[in-house]
Order: C-alpha cells, then sequence, then structure tokens
C-alpha cells in the first residue's frame, strides 16, 4: 500500500509539474464564487485555463463546509454533540447569500448550464423587523392590503410610488413624469410624500440597501432594483430569493465542473509564493515552479500590497431546533433588520435555511446573521439579531476584512475581485464579476435568452 500511494504521489508530481510548465490565456487564484465563475466563462470562451487554489477544497470564502466537525474544527470549538445528527448531512455555508430569481447570478447559470448541476428551493418569505416585532414584506397584492408594515394612507403612497417605479425605463422618457434618471432618490421620494419610515421599508426591505448613501444616487439604480425585487417574486411567487439544495458550496463547483469540460485544468493545495512580470507575461510560481500567463485573475488575499481594506463584515452562523418565531413557520427565509429600529448606520440580515435544503440534520435550521462592522466590538453588533433566534443551540462567529483592488489590473494584467459584503444576494458580486470579465477580456459579457431555472416544491 505504502508503495502504491508513493507511485500515485510520484505520478501526481510530474503531472503538475508538466502543468506548471506550459503558458495559459488566464490563471486564477482562489476558487471563490467569483474565480471559479469566471474560470468558467474563460473556458467557454475558448481561453486556455489554469486554476489554483492554496486550499484543499473548493469555494474559498464561499464554501460550504461539511460533515459539521469541520466547522466546529475550524471554529475550534471540539465536537458536535450528539444531538447534532449525522456529520455528514451537514452543510455551512460560511458567507450566507440568495440568488434573485430574476438576478444576475441565475442568468449566469443559465448562460453556462451549470443549472444541469444544480437543484433550487424557493425561499419561503422575506421579513423585516419593524416597531418591536418581525413582520412579512408584501409578495402580492392580497399582502401589500393587509401588511402591518404601513398604515393606510402610508400603503397609498407607497402604492402610487410604485406604479412610477414599475414603469419606469431609463431611455423612455414618457415613463419618467419629469424626473430624470440622475434626480436624487431622495427628491423622487419627496415628490411621493415618502416619510423617513417609508423611505425604510422602500429602499431597504425593496430595494435590498444596507444603508443611506443610495439616498444620494441617480434613482435610476434604485428603480432598477425594487424592478428586480418583483421580477424576481414573479418567477416563483413566493420570495423574490432561490437557494441551491446542499448549499452555497454547490455553486462554485458547478462553475468548476464546467471549467474543467471545457479544458480548464484545476490544482488546489497549490501554495503561491510570487506573482510577477516575465518576459512580458505574468509569471506565478507555485513550490518552486513557474507558470507564465497573459492575465491573472485572483482574490485580494493573493495580492495583499494591490489592495486596500475598505470595511468588515462580522457574522454569526447558529444551529436552530426551530424555525424563526413570527415568520409562520417558514424552513427558509429573509429577516431584514432596519438600521433605523437599532440606532445603525447599516442594516443586520439574517438567512435562514434548514433540512429541507439539505443542509442540516433532519429538524435542525441555520440562521447567520450579518452586518457591517461599525464598532470595535464586533459580535455585540449582531445581538439584535441573535435575540430573535433564541433558544441557540450553537454559535460560531467571525469578522472578515473587506477588500477591493487598488487598480483596474488594465495595465499590469492583473485582475482583483472585491470580497463578499454584507448583503443578503449576490447582486454585488456579479456586478464585479461581470466588470472583471469586461476589464480582463476588453467586451462585456453578452447573456443569452432567459429561460426558467428548475425548482423544488417544498415537499421534494
Amino acid at each position: 500500500m505504502v508503495v502504491l500511494v508513493s507511485f500515485h504521489c510520484l505520478v501526481s508530481y510530474f503531472l503538475l509539474k508538466y502543468k506548471m510548465d506550459e503558458e495559459y490565456d488566464v490563471v486564477l487564484l482562489g476558487t471563490g464564487l467569483t474565480e471559479c465563475i469566471l474560470s468558467g466563462l474563460f473556458s467557454v470562451k475558448g481561453k486556455k485555463v489554469l486554476h489554483m487554489d492554496r486550499n484543499s477544497y473548493y469555494g474559498g470564502e464561499s464554501t460550504s463546509l461539511s460533515p459539521l466537525e469541520s466547522l466546529y474544527k475550524k471554529f475550534q470549538q471540539g465536537t458536535p454533540p450528539e444531538s447534532m445528527g449525522r456529520g455528514k448531512d451537514w452543510n455551512v455555508d460560511l458567507i450566507p447569500k440568495f440568488l434573485m430569481a430574476n438576478g444576475k447570478l441565475v442568468q449566469l447559470l443559465i448562460y453556462s448550464n451549470v443549472t444541469r448541476y444544480l437543484d433550487f428551493k424557493s425561499v419561503e418569505g422575506c421579513y423585516a423587523y419593524t416597531s418591536g416585532s418581525v413582520r412579512k414584506v408584501p409578495s402580492n397584492e392580497k399582502e401589500a392590503f393587509s401588511t402591518s408594515l404601513m398604515n393606510i394612507l402610508e400603503k397609498r403612497k407607497v402604492k402610487n410610488f410604485l406604479g412610477f417605479a414599475m414603469n419606469y425605463k431609463e431611455d423612455d422618457p414618457n415613463t419618467h413624469s419629469g424626473k430624470s434618471p440622475s434626480t436624487p432618490m431622495c427628491k423622487i421620494y419627496e415628490s411621493y410624500g415618502c416619510n423617513d419610515k417609508l423611505r425604510e421599508v422602500i429602499g431597504h426591505t425593496l430595494g435590498l440597501w444596507t444603508n443611506d448613501d443610495y439616498l444620494q444616487q441617480p434613482c435610476c439604480t434604485t428603480l432598477k432594483r425594487i424592478q428586480l425585487y418583483f421580477e424576481s417574486i414573479a418567477r416563483y411567487g413566493k420570495s423574490p430569493f432561490l437557494y441551491p439544495i446542499y448549499g452555497l458550496g454547490e455553486l462554485p463547483q458547478g462553475f468548476a465542473r464546467l471549467s474543467a469540460i471545457h479544458g480548464g485544468t484545476y490544482m488546489l493545495n497549490k501554495p503561491i509564493e510570487n506573482i510577477e512580470m516575465v518576459d512580458g507575461k505574468i509569471g506565478v510560481t507555485s513550490e518552486g515552479a513557474t507558470v507564465k500567463a497573459k492575465i491573472v485573475v485572483g482574490d485580494p488575499s493573493y495580492f495583499p500590497d494591490q489592495v486596500r481594506k475598505v470595511g468588515q463584515v462580522v457574522r454569526a452562523i447558529c444551529i436552530l431546533s426551530h424555525p424563526i418565531q413570527n415568520t409562520n413557520n417558514s424552513l427558509s427565509c429573509q429577516l431584514i433588520i432596519p438600521k433605523s429600529e437599532v440606532n445603525r448606520k447599516n442594516d443586520i440580515y439574517i438567512s435562514l435555511v434548514s433540512f429541507a435544503h439539505n443542509v442540516a440534520s433532519k429538524g435542525k435550521y441555520l440562521a447567520i446573521v450579518s452586518t457591517t462592522v461599525e464598532t470595535s466590538n464586533p459580535e455585540s453588533e449582531l445581538t439584535p439579531g441573535l435575540q430573535l433566534l433564541h433558544p441557540i443551540d450553537a454559535k460560531f462567529v467571525s469578522a472578515s476584512d473587506q477588500f477591493e483592488p487598488t487598480h483596474d489590473g488594465r495595465e499590469n494584467k492583473m485582475f482583483i475581485s472585491k470580497s463578499y459584503d454584507a448583503s443578503s444576494h449576490f447582486e454585488s458580486t456579479c456586478t464585479d464579476i461581470l466588470d472583471l470579465y469586461e476589464r480582463a477580456m476588453g467586451e462585456p459579457f453578452e447573456f443569452g435568452d432567459p429561460v426558467e431555472v428548475k425548482t423544488l416544491d417544498a415537499d421534494d
């Protein structure tokens, strides 16, 4: 057995050494969702791709840990108790996000046909914590009429505003009602008599902004986000969100398969020792061997001297034996605590999934609380969200720095992705992906015609 294992390792060494001696169109560093999607897109376009990761697993920060023992080990909390069930039944996301049903990530999944590797469930509902209670965010006209988020007068104002917002087309002045696309969003609210409360309901639960910076930005961006919210609800009816069976870790692996099918080469457990220009190309050195490429794409951790810190996100992964109270016993949901409710600058998000998605043992739930850090005590900033989850069986807290590149990569041909933010969906991530693609390829990415994504019913 020792001889066989040694022989296999020797063969693997020479295979990797041979691959490292080749030249590639693109070398990607890190197998996070951003990098895996780009790897797949580059490979489909006929580029010769080498994809490397210092870790022994796919997904990077956006991986799902399995078995459950891996989560306890990562956070140095011993071993899980027997009450958690079988460890292999767990797939725990480190970064909680949903997919907008009509959003860019779903479009990328459709374009690339990665949907053949994945199944999805609709997230059952969206909620907001206002005036001391958890309340349903309306997903249809009937719920909008009966919602306790607003009084009768406020509902009338929101109805008039939404009528304008849903018909607004940036390139059609006939839909503008005298309000140009560059008009600040705060001026649009003023014209419809929306007070601070309504602005928060609209901007944070429908537009899904995490803070109020958007109020001074052109209105067309927020109006498009509101349209996306309702278009996504219209796709499947329950909420605007989808979630993959077996967790978010399935997404980067799906795009990794796509890249491999089109000739992409993957290497895990490959520490990167140096990245520099060599004879007009970029040399990437790992374990003493250097590979050359026309361009390199990677996450911020591989380029510490070419990124700057722009913030921090704190997250708490919570294992529960019950759904969140006042969410109609939902097996999955999003819950937003608007900033004004807790005297903050940024909202707090709670994403709930469960055994129904094959990410937890039978009867168990995973609730992940996240927000943008504002103080020197990040964990305490999650307290309002954690209080809505009690009793909590187990809790795992982490704070991650957010980075963005200091350059656009066009000059040195090193294209660096941004860190994952605290938002509850992947739209900002996909904006970064498409921007990276355009800068690296010299042309914008073109989506194909939209089709439906298969979703499973609650009983499937």
